[in-house]
């Protein structure tokens, strides 16, 4: 069985220490999906201008955020890495090569929560926020032979990113409108497998620029559409919100 590919929204760095239902979602990562070989972790926090895979032996858990509680610095993922394999997708990819890259809060918190044993080799393959939703579909479609030898791809970034609409009282607030309706466009886009609207979602979807002011955080999900190959679709996996407009929807492409 062909392994399907995922995305998630991973939140800000302190869903690994709070009660809300996106957490309780990502702690069942290993039950949504067979077990992988190995994981690609496409990750938001990391941009680079041409593709680059980690090829780190031991990756290092990597805090890329200031201001958090100390807890969060404690905390470390010690998963290996997999050169052999980053190589691979190096060559499917044309990626260039990064030999000292570890692994940041959106590929570790996922897999923490995920697979707490940390036992599966995970790397990264980075985005590219100067290239189009299209050329991320792309990328991820050279990843679609990784399917059938039992490994993951992973994005990881957010259904909705606009921090400055956050709301940071610590009340369960719910979505604005504009929120909602560029959420359940989403979610319906995705289960349609409509690739043409999702490469083209600035002008297609309802509140694209308030729910994204910058594409870094959608462009994993246009990695894991690829990786799924010609014809995916997509199917829901976790939709929430929390600190109001920010969702946490998670969906898997087959």
């Amino acid at each position: 069985m062909s392994m399907p590919t995922i995305f998630v929204s991973h939140g800000a760095p302190t869903l690994i220490l709070e009660d809300v239902p996106a957490r309780a979602f990502l702690a069942s990562l290993g039950q949504q999906v067979p077990r992988p070989q190995a994981i690609v972790a496409v990750s938001a926090h990391w941009d680079t201008d041409v593709p680059a895979v980690s090829l780190a032996r031991k990756p290092e858990t990597i805090h890329d955020f200031y201001g958090f509680p100390e807890e969060l610095y404690r905390l470390r993922y010690s998963a290996p890495g997999a050169p052999a394999l980053a190589e691979k997708v190096a060559k499917l990819t044309g990626a260039a090569h990064d030999h000292r890259r570890g692994l940041d809060h959106g590929a570790w918190v996922p897999a923490m929560l995920g697979w707490p044993e940390a036992d599966i080799p995970i790397f990264q393959l980075s985005v590219q926020p100067g290239q189009t939703p299209a050329h991320h579909i792309a990328l991820g479609r050279k990843l679609a032979p990784l399917r059938e030898e039992g490994v993951l791809v992973m994005g990881s970034g957010s259904a909705i990113h606009n921090l400055r609409a956050l709301v940071r009282s610590g009340d369960s607030s719910e979505p604005e409108p504009w929120a909602q309706a560029f959420d359940d466009w989403l979610a319906e886009t995705v289960e349609k497998g409509d690739e043409v609207a999702l490469a083209d979602y600035r002008t297609q979807a309802p509140y694209a620029r308030e729910a994204h002011p910058t594409d870094e955080h959608f462009l994993p999900l246009h990695v894991a559409f690829g990786a799924a190959g010609e014809g995916a679709q997509g199917r829901t996996l976790h939709r929430s919100f929390t600190l109001g407009n920010l969702s946490m929807a998670s969906y898997a492409f087959a």
